[in-house]
């Protein structure tokens, strides 16, 4: 599929593409043009936010803007259609103001439409580029309805959407597709029904496209009254119907509570953490270190020639630390393959940092991290934050991470356990760094104290290899010219 098409009066569409590896989806940010202005090849029309970050929609020809199809706020699946272009260079219709564009709506058609799978339009001859990314996924769009148009919304083309359609027409249930294909259920609603021992093929869905939802696997279980008990598997009902009858609705208090949608980076970050917590058997061990040399040595740093310019805090020589004990200690640097169960050895360092944005905390990464000098790695740093900040990191910025650094420390925390970023082996916290009584040369003085936690997967680090990685970040940072004779 390619991320735009052309019919004969030379109004092209531009399709939502694939802007990370991978995504389905997309929520659109912000639109920079409206119906009736002129565009240029290469001009951004628009921004976008992923699971993985904010990214900026140039368009590939000159025209001007017909329509824009979805509204600020909106996630758009991968392959439809967001705006069209007027190839031909003519003018906005005079006395006609631009069209706003309508939100999408639930409504649905008052009666139910069985719909066939819709056959895909034929593709244009030769395939365009896509601008961002990496291509857009191989299935058809589906147009959302507008308001007061009665016109069902045509159903994804992947084969359980397919499965489940045929048979409607063909007089199956819900519950169970034709030919003994399992319910149409997620992951996670599968695993909810085998807890609570419920047959998901005894259940009638309430969701889109006959997809058992959680809500049904709780009403399967609820007891209900002998009245309501349906004597036959119902029909197909209205989206309107659906909204309103799967489960008992939860009040609550508008005034004193609000709920915001769970969506893009912290939607991504959720799962993220919830499948790795799972996943990767942790273990964090902790070290309190006296980093009053390394606290003096920033100072230092700022002051030479070579580092102006450059951005030179702790963080840069825990950065640093790490690296130098990734090298004394390669096999922490790796990845757990479960498909083939083997453990796979980075031999190069893609160090992450966790940055809190306001679209959430994301993970961009310094690709090649160990062969950069201290400036290099200064500038890198710098860069990184900035963009992250910006909200303009790219999603391959945040990919192909083996090993993260986060700082709980600006936040006047003293340390904490964290959770592995999925495919990685290890993560570093860095505990804010305070001024404490130490004993220091036999005698007690105040000192710049920091607590360092290293998580790790205990598949692939044991607790000696873990033990020997967070005991050589604490003896660089005690004593700083060990960055010069351990490098």
């Amino acid at each position: 599929m390619t991320t735009m098409t052309e019919n004969a009066s030379g109004l092209r569409e531009f399709k939502m593409p694939d802007v990370g590896e991978g995504l389905t989806e997309a929520e659109i940010l912000k639109w920079y043009v409206q119906p009736g202005d002129t565009v240029t090849d290469g001009q951004v029309v628009c921004e976008v936010e992923t699971a993985k970050a904010a990214v900026e929609l140039p368009i590939p020809y000159d025209g001007v803007v017909r329509e824009l199809h979805f509204p600020e706020g909106t996630t758009v699946d991968v392959g439809q259609v967001i705006i069209a272009v007027d190839v031909a260079g003519g003018s906005a219709p005079t006395g006609q103001a631009p069209v706003a564009v309508e939100a999408p709506v639930s409504e649905a058609p008052t009666a139910p439409i069985p719909q066939a799978p819709v056959a895909e339009e034929p593709k244009p001859e030769g395939r365009t580029p896509v601008l961002v990314g990496y291509g857009v996924a191989e299935a058809s769009t589906k147009r959302r309805p507008r308001k007061g148009t009665a016109v069902p919304a045509q159903q994804p083309e992947t084969f359980l959407a397919a499965t489940a359609i045929q048979g409607e027409l063909n007089g199956h249930g819900h519950g169970s597709a034709p030919g003994g294909q399992r319910p149409l259920a997620k992951p996670p609603v599968r695993k909810l029904a085998k807890d609570l021992g419920v047959d998901l093929a005894t259940i009638t869905p309430s969701g889109p496209d006959g997809i058992i939802t959680r809500e049904d696997v709780h009403a399967a279980v609820a007891p209900a009254p002998a009245a309501e008990q349906p004597a036959v598997t119902a029909p197909p009902v209205p989206a309107q119907a659906q909204a309103q009858a799967p489960a008992p609705v939860v009040m609550y208090d508008s005034a004193r509570e609000t709920r915001i949608p769970v969506k893009g980076v912290r939607k991504a970050t959720a799962a993220a953490m919830v499948g790795s917590a799972f996943t990767a058997p942790h273990v964090t061990e902790f070290v309190t270190v006296d980093v009053t040399r390394t606290m003096k040595l920033v100072e230092e740093l700022k002051q030479d020639k070579e580092m102006q310019g450059l951005r030179v805090n702790p963080l840069l020589l825990i950065a640093k630390a790490l690296l130098v004990a990734i090298k004394r200690n390669p096999d922490v640097n790796a990845s757990w393959d479960e498909a083939a169960q083997e453990i796979v050895l980075k031999h190069y360092v893609n160090l992450g940092i966790a940055a809190a944005t306001p679209r959430g905390l994301i993970v961009p990464n310094i690709k090649d991290a160990h062969t950069k000098t201290l400036p290099q790695l200064a500038g890198s740093l710098g860069e990184l934050v900035a963009t992250a900040r910006e909200g303009k990191t790219s999603p391959a910025a945040m990919q192909g991470g083996t090993v993260t650094i986060t700082n709980v420390g600006v936040f006047g925390v003293d340390t904490g356990t964290p959770i592995l970023n999925p495919g990685e082996s290890a993560i570093l916290a860095i505990g804010a760094i305070k001024l404490q009584p130490w004993v220091h040369k036999g005698k007690v003085k105040p000192r710049q104290v920091t607590t360092l936690a290293l998580s790790f997967d205990h598949r692939l680090v044991d607790g000696e290899l873990g033990s020997k990685v967070l005991a050589d970040v604490a003896a660089i940072l005690e004593q700083p010219k060990r960055l010069i004779t351990w490098a």
